[in-house]
């Protein structure tokens, strides 16, 4: 993206033809002047028009004496808009034609084309918000969850800047103790006792590890909790996630091995998004295919933060626990939740299935009681809500933190990560007595990598603000 902030930039902020009206963005220094030229006012002109006004009026076409459209013009001055300069949005009917033909009439007038982002890019560097702030804005209309537009939100108004900010002005303190000693070293003057710095190291330290740690929640409620459907063939896990989605996505056959690749459904329980992931039964194969279908399903397995295990409750113990070792071999019970899923309750005789219910509940305990299990009949949809049930309940502490604090970005985690460490460095040159100067080298690395999050201070500006404006729409 080049920088060319003295152009008059012009996109739809709409998708044509997918509702009645359609708005069209007009910023730059010459903005009201070139929407008179194509939006023509029953009285007076667009640039005489005061800030937070809207006005009719109509657009001519090339034809003479034909009328393109009739719109509504919201004008914005500067420095009272969202980029900071004068800027016109233009309502116009939601056709395609008429879109294209008043963008192509703003084009003719002056204007060019918006690159993707490029509006939220000159908010940025106008200072209407700072960089965190400007990345939050297409998490806001990339949400598709409550939780994931509430945390979007709580970081587009500033809560997290301004937590970060807090962290640079801990930074900033104990940097200026430093170069006070430095600056009167010769008079052998100690500004900032070790005691004094070292208790705001750890502070900071703390709370940098805070926020990088909330990473792991915050890409759970951003992009959705990961479940894999495990198990044996023919056990019922297709059915399952057909089930689940209320939709036949899956293709369900007696034939075992059905499954040779993994497939992805998300539904939304109480705000929260679950991606649940179909995998390849797991089984013995020389079929080369299903052998790589398998393997991914093991991968599926140890990337979930939630495992449903489903197994056909009509087979004997002995099968069920070699069944049940083949994934628990593979689970991290210090981050990952087992659901055993007996399916075909409803061909097993009752007191059968309660005798599998209890033996599996003393097969799993070393699981320390993270292991659910649950009866169900995925062909009759019975034991589906307790299902779902089990499911919000495992993860409510993403329903009710969501106003909370998290880092949803992986440039901002790993700024955090590698101020932790350069934090880290500065302990240990405290605790070793190392010199002024050298603990405020680790100090200012530090404070380079929160500075890169809020925009204040980035090594290679257009590269970054391109890699990540790049990603937003056009229009926005």
């Amino acid at each position: 993206m080049t920088n060319r902030l003295s152009d008059t930039i012009v996109a739809p902020a709409t998708i044509p033809g997918t509702g009645a009206i359609s708005i069209i963005r007009v910023s730059g220094s010459n903005a009201l002047e070139i929407t008179d030229a194509v939006v023509k006012l029953k009285d007076g002109t667009i640039s005489s028009a005061d800030g937070y006004t809207i006005h009719y009026g109509v657009v001519p076409s090339d034809s003479e004496g034909s009328l393109l459209d009739e719109v509504l013009a919201s004008v914005f001055r500067a420095p009272h808009s969202y980029t900071g300069e004068d800027s016109v949005e233009i309502s116009t009917h939601a056709s395609s034609y008429i879109v294209k033909e008043v963008i192509r009439l703003l084009l003719a007038a002056g204007a060019r084309l918006a690159e993707p982002g490029e509006f939220t890019r000159r908010a940025f560097l106008n200072g209407k918000m700072d960089l965190a702030q400007a990345e939050a804005v297409a998490d806001v209309i990339a949400s598709s969850t409550s939780a994931s537009h509430r945390v979007a939100m709580h970081q587009l108004k500033g809560s997290y800047s301004r937590e970060l900010a807090d962290l640079r002005s801990e930074l900033l303190e104990m940097a200026s103790l430093l170069e006070l000693e430095l600056d009167f070293s010769e008079e052998d003057v100690e500004f900032a006792g070790r005691e004094q710095l070292n208790a705001l190291l750890e502070k900071t330290k703390t709370h940098v590890d805070t926020l990088a740690a909330s990473f792991y929640q915050g890409n759970l409620i951003k992009n959705g909790v990961p479940v894999a459907i495990v198990g044996p063939a023919n056990a019922g896990k297709s059915t399952l996630l057909n089930a689940l989605v209320g939709e036949d996505r899956a293709i369900v056959t007696d034939i075992p091995g059905t499954t040779r690749d993994t497939l992805e459904e998300c539904i939304t329980l109480s705000g929260i998004q679950f991606r649940f992931i179909d995998t390849a039964g797991l089984r013995e194969s020389e079929d080369t295919v299903e052998h790589l279908g398998i393997e991914r399903s093991y991968k599926a397995l140890a990337g979930a933060e939630i495992v449903l295990l489903v197994l056909d409750g009509t087979q004997n113990e002995t099968d069920l626990k070699e069944q049940i070792s083949v994934v628990t071999e593979r689970m991290d019970f210090s981050f990952q939740k087992l659901f055993i899923l007996l399916n075909k309750a409803d061909l097993a005789a009752k007191n059968g299935v309660n005798k599998i219910v209890s033996n599996v509940n003393a097969f799993v305990s070393h699981a320390n009681n993270k292991a659910i299990i649950i009866l169900l009949s995925a062909k009759r949809q019975e034991g589906l809500e307790e299902l779902k049930n089990a499911l919000i309940e495992a993860e409510k502490d993403l329903i009710s933190s969501s106003d909370a604090t998290f880092v949803t970005n992986v440039r901002h985690y790993e700024a955090l990560k590698n101020a932790s460490s350069a934090l880290a460095a500065c302990r240990t040159s405290l605790s070793r007595g190392t010199p002024s100067d050298l603990v405020d080298e680790d100090l200012r690395l530090a404070l380079r990598e929160i500075n890169s999050i809020l925009g204040t201070d980035l090594l290679d500006p257009e590269t970054i603000l391109h890699t990540i404006f790049s990603r937003h729409c056009i229009g926005k």
